[in-house]
């Protein structure tokens, strides 16, 4: 086996499932904010979009995605954020985002070479590192923290690691803390690739799913060159179990993505993407699910507000990043809240340094929340 992937860690979710196996094997109800997977149903007109695009003979999907798909993130992405892109020649369909996430360091990093660096901020998706381990990259996580406001500044780095970076990710709204970044740092960032000729990459699969402040960017606003955006249907949509996303910005880039993605794997099947379709295209059911998981995200700011628990950032995406009372961290209040049925990903899971913390995922139901809240640790 690989040694530097020997060393990986168990992937967290993983280690989240079996917390909660453990704890319905003692028969006590389980309030899961741990794993990102919402409660509430995929909207019926996903659900009857994809029954509808369910033919009779069965064939391999295109690997680029389908026409009407790649129209309708055009569509999206130009009412959304003003930006236009060639649905022919700067959108490929992916099976979700960390398909895409876990892809680009194998076809954008030349190992060995001058350019063979991964560089991401941290708390961060364990994906982004995952990737890089795969394609035998180097990685550099920048810490990030409320020192800097958990904001990835370019200026802060050496510019040793910037000429030796390939890839770079960026994930705002980001997870785990849901913090955006300023648009000046976007611009700074756009800027800072120009001049080092790295692959800039930004995770927005959280975009949409945002509640105090202005709306969150796209990094396709302010530069398309060398810049690519990766989106999701999972969080947004109720879609995680389908399995669909887009990337889109530099032709270039999806071209050379688009040659070796048919190696590495395939394109959603063609009735997910008909629903995908109509996801990217019908917006009201995207205001009903943004309701829902504001009515949680209320309950749990209460919850703290009265445990007094610190919640930082959360502005948007599907997640409260809460710092942990004195005296304890993340892996023990994880451990106190498992004692009564509720779980919750120590903020350790997210990288090095984030001992203090833990991460809620609004997934149970308002009434799960409330009732969660009701038995919560003191």
């Amino acid at each position: 086996m690989n040694d530097r992937l020997r060393k990986l860690p168990t992937y967290p979710m993983e280690q989240l499932a079996g917390w909660k196996a453990q704890l319905a094997e003692r028969g006590v109800p389980i309030f899961d904010f741990g794993t990102g997977d919402p409660r509430e149903p995929t909207p019926a007109i996903l659900r009857q979009a994809m029954f509808d695009g369910t033919h009779e003979v069965s064939q391999y999907p295109p690997t680029q995605g389908t026409k009407p798909l790649r129209q309708a993130v055009a569509g999206y992405l130009q009412r959304r954020f003003g930006v236009a892109v060639d649905a022919d020649t700067e959108v490929m369909a992916t099976l979700g985002s960390k398909e895409c996430l876990f892809h680009l360091p194998l076809t954008f990093v030349q190992v060995p070479s001058d350019k063979d660096l991964v560089l991401y901020g941290e708390p961060a998706y364990p994906v982004y590192e995952i990737g890089a381990l795969f394609a035998e990259a180097w990685t550099y996580p920048v810490p990030l923290g409320v020192h800097n406001g958990y904001a990835l500044d370019p200026d802060a780095l050496p510019e040793a690691v910037l000429k030796r970076a390939s890839v770079v990710f960026l994930n705002y709204p980001h997870n785990p803390t849901g913090f955006c970044l300023p648009d000046s740092l976007f611009r700074r960032w756009v800027e800072v690739r120009e001049e080092y000729g790295f692959v800039l990459v930004s995770d927005e699969c959280y975009v949409d799913l945002h509640y105090d402040g202005p709306r969150p960017r796209s990094l396709l606003e302010f530069g398309k060159k060398g810049c690519l955006a990766v989106h999701s249907l999972s969080k947004r949509s109720g879609m995680t179990g389908y399995r669909s996303g887009f990337v889109a910005g530099d032709k270039d880039l999806i071209a050379t993505y688009k040659r070796f993605r048919a190696s590495m794997g395939t394109a959603p099947q063609e009735f997910v993407q008909a629903a995908a379709t109509v996801a990217w295209t019908e917006p009201k059911h995207v205001e009903q699910r943004l309701a829902v998981f504001a009515a949680k995200r209320a309950v749990l700011l209460e919850l703290c507000r009265q445990r007094g628990l610190r919640v930082h950032g959360s502005q948007a995406g599907l997640y409260l990043w809460v710092e942990v009372p004195e005296g304890t961290d993340g892996v023990a209040y994880a451990q106190r809240c498992r004692e009564v049925g509720i779980v919750v990903a120590p903020g350790s899971f997210f990288g090095r340094g984030q001992e203090r913390y833990i991460r809620l995922a609004l997934v149970p139901t308002v009434d799960e929340c409330k009732r969660a809240a009701a038995i919560w640790p003191k």
